[in-house]
């Protein structure tokens, strides 16, 4: 797929046996007193200092922006290149009388392919305790020399439990597959601040 973007709509893409679902339009609007911590960072795409997270000024979404999130194969890249992963955990605050879901995500980078070679963006959230669950992944295919945009949109939107402390964590994985490639030249894929990143979008619900 050489298309710069794509929509995936999942319903409940999730699978939070213990949260609650609620139609996207039903989310009132973002109340005063958010901010969003990072508790920890881990994986090869986001070594220690090279990742930040920014909330928008209308607490709607949140970008996490990244300066070393590279995967590469073929030419001289080394065995382990070819795939780069992180996972961030974070602390949400916010008014007690509130709870949050994320109803989607835009993930932006650029890639340099060579024919043959394919690309791969693995994204996927859950709160602290509950399974892991994969929203997506979305391939590129080379030749192809660009910038590249996803976005995951979904039907309904899972809430954090009015009653329980969870953070989010966010896992994106960048994967470059040489292929039938020459192995004579590099391909890559990546996603970095000049791009964008990563934007998460919230939704916003009063508890009882």
């Amino acid at each position: 797929m050489n298309a710069k973007s794509t929509t995936v709509v999942l319903a409940g893409a999730l699978g939070l046996a213990a949260l609650t679902t609620a139609p996207a339009s039903a989310a009132p609007a973002a109340p005063e007193g958010v901010s969003i911590e990072v508790a920890s960072v881990n994986g090869s795409g986001c070594p220690q200092g090279t990742s930040s997270v920014v909330i928008s000024e209308n607490r709607t979404a949140f970008t996490v922006n990244y300066s070393e999130y590279l995967a590469y194969a073929g030419g001289e890249a080394p065995p382990t290149a070819f795939r780069k992963n992180c996972q961030i955990n974070l602390r949400v605050r916010h008014p007690a009388n509130y709870t949050y879901g994320i109803i989607g995500a835009d993930h932006r980078g650029f890639a340099g392919l060579q024919a043959g070679a394919t690309g791969l963006v693995r994204t996927s959230y859950y709160f602290q305790g509950s399974p892991t669950n994969q929203v997506g992944d979305h391939q590129l295919k080379g030749p192809y020399a660009d910038d590249w945009q996803f976005s995951d949109r979904f039907s309904d939107v899972r809430y954090k439990p009015c009653d329980e402390e969870r953070n989010l964590n966010l896992n994106t994985e960048l994967r470059v597959n040489a292929g039938g490639s020459d192995s004579d030249k590099m391909s890559f894929l990546s996603m970095d601040s000049t791009h964008s990143s990563a934007r998460y979008l919230f939704a916003w619900r009063r508890c009882p």
